[in-house]
């Protein structure tokens, strides 16, 4: 019952790097249909590549996989097996993450990224019903003149694109660096997001909120180790995309029954569910709102924190004002 109860729960996904969502088997796929070769010899070996020590780690195979990625038809490809998933999950809305600077690497232009992704948000809307968007990340562990030179080459295209992002390695490379791309995007009309306070220390979000103008921070579980951080984002109201089965797999917490997350709802603090790279983590949205379940979150609570993610997006408010309606009609079904 509580299974099927979260599966119809609506919600949006607001933390997910859609690279992160390529399975085993369609990343041996890509590289047959594109004339490449993985680095392992079948899908269970790279199965078996799932245990990581830290976020560098899954980092060195996450870049591995992505070299598949060439054309539009792989980009579409990628994120139509998305929405199908989420679709089953119960996400009405979704904003997508993505990483040009590492697909330029690889010799695919940024619009090749960009227009498959379109390609499959357009028939995701058509199919499953589902409304998003695309974030454009940067890579904070490349030099800041490579974010810029990227934001510049898609300004003619900030019609296509929700806002900014900040990902990647975080220690050594504080969201300060990054203060005049955000202003740029700023000017662009983009929403800016940040990831900040996973590996990185609370600092870096305040320094995300205040350097960069973010109206999200991405992770940022690591508020909960000053009290000046956590009445900030209190006050200022500001959400955090929590990815709780991520920070397990990544070390960043021992276990589930020890994540902060609980501290930050119980304070009053924004938060929002999400699985940032689903393929890689173990579990897709509901897999974390289960394993949440079975760590004796009610499920008025997690369904409190689908309400923060509708909130918390950058939809339309007609869009919003819908899909919280969707919420009130199932909590009369599964709340009474």
């Amino acid at each position: 019952m509580t299974l099927d109860a979260l599966r119809a729960l609506p919600k949006a996904e607001l933390h997910l790097h859609i690279e992160g969502s390529l399975e085993p088997e369609l990343a041996f796929s890509l590289a047959a249909r594109n004339g490449l070769e993985l680095p392992f010899a079948d899908v269970d070996e790279l199965r078996e590549r799932y245990e990581f020590a830290d976020l560098q780690s899954f980092l060195d195979l996450y870049y591995a996989c992505m070299t598949v990625l060439r054309t539009e038809a792989d980009f579409r490809d990628l994120a139509l097996n998305y929405l199908e998933r989420a679709h089953r999950d119960g996400i009405r809305h979704v904003e997508m993450f993505f990483d040009p600077q590492v697909h330029a690497a690889n010799g695919v232009p940024v619009d090749v990224v960009m227009d498959g992704l379109l390609s499959a948000l357009e028939a995701g809307l058509t199919r499953f019903g589902i409304t998003g968007g695309l974030i454009l990340c940067f890579v904070r562990d490349l030099p800041v003149a490579s974010a810029a030179a990227t934001l510049e080459s898609v300004a003619h295209r900030t019609g296509d694109l929700l806002g900014v992002g900040l990902d990647s390695a975080e220690v050594g490379y504080p969201p300060s660096l990054f203060e005049a791309v955000f202003a740029r995007a700023g000017e662009l009309g983009l929403h800016r997001v940040a990831h900040a306070g996973e590996e990185g220390p609370a600092e870096y979000i305040v320094e995300s909120c205040e350097r960069l103008n973010v109206e999200r921070i991405d992770h940022g579980i690591r508020a909960v180790e000053s009290q000046a951080v956590m009445d900030m984002l209190v006050r200022d109201r500001i959400p955090l995309t929590v990815c709780p089965l991520s920070n397990v797999r990544l070390r960043a917490v021992e276990h589930l029954g020890a994540h902060p997350l609980r501290q930050l709802f119980d304070a009053g603090v924004i938060v929002t569910i999400n699985s940032d790279d689903p393929a890689y983590f173990g579990g897709y949205v509901v897999d974390n709102y289960s394993a949440l379940a079975g760590v004796d979150y009610t499920l008025r609570e997690l369904a409190t924190m689908a309400r923060n993610s509708i909130a918390a997006s950058f939809a339309s408010e007609a869009r919003k004002t819908e899909l919280q309606d969707m919420l009130d009609r199932w909590e009369e079904v599964y709340l009474g």
